[in-house]
C-alpha cells in the first residue's frame, strides 16, 4: 500500500514547567528529521498550574528523590541534562511567548531555549526580563515580544489550546493527538519513539517505518 500524500498532524499539549514534556522533545525531533513533511508537529499550550491554583514549591526532599527515580534516568537515556528547578513560576507568559515565536517563524529555537533555561539553568521563565533575554538570544525582537506579552496579545491562543484539551479530556501532559486519514489516536506521557512511530503507522497506513531511514 502506498503512502498518502497527506501528512499526519501531531498535536502535543505541553507546558514549559513539565519535565516529561521536555523529555519528549528529542523523540519528536528525531522523528521529524526521519519523516520530514510526512509528520506535521504542532506544540500546544497546557498550563499545569494556572492561576489561581497555587504553583508548586521548588523541588526538594522527598520530591527530589522521586525526581531521581523518574526524571533523571529518562533524561540520561534521551541525552538531556535536567536539574530540579529552584523556582516554580507560572508558565502562562512563557506559553504566550512561544506563540509570538511561532508568528516570527523562530519557534523551534525559542521553544527549546525555554525548556533548557528552566530545566538546565534554573531560570525564572515567568519573568518578562528572562523571556526578553531568551527571545533576544533566539534572534527575536525583545521589545516587540515584551509589548505583546504586556498587551496580552497571545492570551486567547493559549486559552483556546487549553479549552481544546479539556474538550478532549486531557488531564495530564505531555499528551499527543495524531490525526490523518486513519483513526485519530491519543497518547499520554513521555512516549518512546517506537510508540509514536507505531501510532504514526496506524494513522497513515503504508510501508513499514522500519524501511524509512
Amino acid at each position: 500500500m502506498a503512502h498518502s500524500d497527506t501528512p499526519v498532524r501531531l498535536d502535543i499539549w505541553s507546558d514549559y514547567a513539565c519535565p516529561f514534556c521536555y523529555l519528549e522533545l528529542p523523540v519528536l525531533q528525531h522523528l521529524h528529521a526521519r519523516l520530514g513533511p510526512a509528520l506535521d508537529i504542532h506544540w500546544r499550550a497546557f498550563e499545569l498550574h494556572p492561576a489561581p491554583v497555587r504553583p508548586l514549591a521548588p523541588v526538594s526532599e522527598p520530591p527530589r528523590a522521586a525526581w531521581a527515580r523518574t526524571v533523571s534516568p529518562l533524561a540520561r537515556q534521551r541525552g538531556l541534562t535536567l536539574k530540579p528547578p529552584p523556582v516554580q513560576p507560572r508558565s502562562r507568559l512563557a506559553l504566550e511567548a512561544a506563540e509570538f515565536a511561532k508568528d516570527a517563524e523562530s519557534f523551534s529555537t525559542f521553544h527549546e531555549a525555554l525548556f533548557r533555561a528552566f530545566f538546565e539553568d534554573g531560570r525564572d521563565i515567568g519573568d518578562l526580563r528572562v523571556l526578553g533575554d531568551l527571545a533576544e538570544d533566539a534572534g527575536l525582537d525583545r521589545e516587540s515580544l515584551i509589548r505583546a506579552l504586556e498587551a496580552g496579545r497571545y492570551t486567547s491562543r493559549v486559552l483556546a489550546d487549553e479549552e481544546e484539551a479539556r474538550r478532549l479530556g486531557i488531564v495530564g501532559i505531555p499528551a499527543m493527538r495524531l490525526s490523518g486519514e486513519g483513526p485519530v489516536l491519543l497518547l499520554s506521557g513521555a512516549q518512546p519513539e517506537e510508540a509514536v512511530r507505531a501510532a504514526f503507522a496506524r494513522v497513515r497506513p503504508g510501508p513499514s517505518l522500519s524501511a524509512m531511514h
